[in-house]
């Protein structure tokens, strides 16, 4: 007799994201949040954990070679769904910066493993993925194996149960890049200036699992946060499943 396994679609707290994702964001999910600089990647990332994050389920959040984590937080505190209780109880900051300037891979992945199992969060988030990435590259390091270091990561947050979300810069989606390939969910934000105002659209590549929106969705960012506007002429359940 087969048994479905029911996957768990959590809440984001982003208005319209819950809808284009077709439901929610599978919990236990490998997620890749990309696009160019500006355009709202950590202030999503943030939205979500601040909404997800409890001391039951709490979250870590490594940063990397991008800004630091006091510079980030001073910029974050001033949406609303910024709360300055959780720090430190259900979300926890993590500064990687030191352990990618060596260029180590393998450091990098054991840092990580160490604070994973050190406080067990049930959400982890890295950003900038892509400094990881541009690091291994400019070091003549024979260990470096890029689409190894994606699987082990990804196989290992699977095993520990935690939902995990990589915050990269990426400028195309044509890009040949293991990452993509591994991740179970593909969230690419875009912007334009368009008559002197910034336009800013979302478009979820892929979902495992469930049916997402297809196409191309407008969001804003307030100081409420990110409001996404999804068509209310689609159903979700019309919508390809990956």
């Amino acid at each position: 007799m087969n048994t479905k396994v029911t996957i768990n679609r959590l809440a984001t707290g982003v208005p319209g994201l819950d809808e284009v994702l077709g439901g929610g964001l599978p919990e236990f999910s490998f997620n890749l949040i990309a696009g160019p600089p500006g355009c709202g990647k950590t202030t999503l990332a943030h939205q979500m954990m601040f909404a997800l994050a409890t001391p039951e389920r709490p979250a870590l959040f490594f940063t990397v070679l991008g800004e630091p984590p006091l510079k980030m937080l001073r910029y974050q505190q001033q949406f609303d769904f910024f709360d300055s209780e959780a720090i430190n109880q259900s979300i926890r900051y993590i500064n990687l910066a030191d352990d990618t300037l060596a260029g180590d891979l393998d450091e990098v992945l054991r840092r990580i493993v160490s604070e994973v199992e050190a406080y067990s969060p049930s959400l982890v988030f890295v950003d900038s993925f892509r400094s990881v990435v541009l690091a291994s590259q400019t070091q003549d390091n024979p260990n470096n194996n890029l689409p190894q270091f994606v699987q082990q990561l990804g196989m290992l947050m699977t095993t520990w149960q935690a939902t995990t979300f990589l915050i990269g810069e990426y400028f195309t989606e044509t890009d040949t890049n293991p990452i993509f390939t591994v991740a179970d969910g593909l969230i690419w934000l875009r912007q334009s200036v368009q008559r002197n105002s910034m336009v800013r659209k979302m478009e979820i590549m892929k979902m495992r699992g469930q049916p997402t929106l297809p196409g191309l969705h407008t969001f804003r960012i307030a100081t409420s946060g990110i409001k996404v506007f999804a068509p209310a002429a689609l159903n979700p359940v019309e919508a390809p499943l990956e």
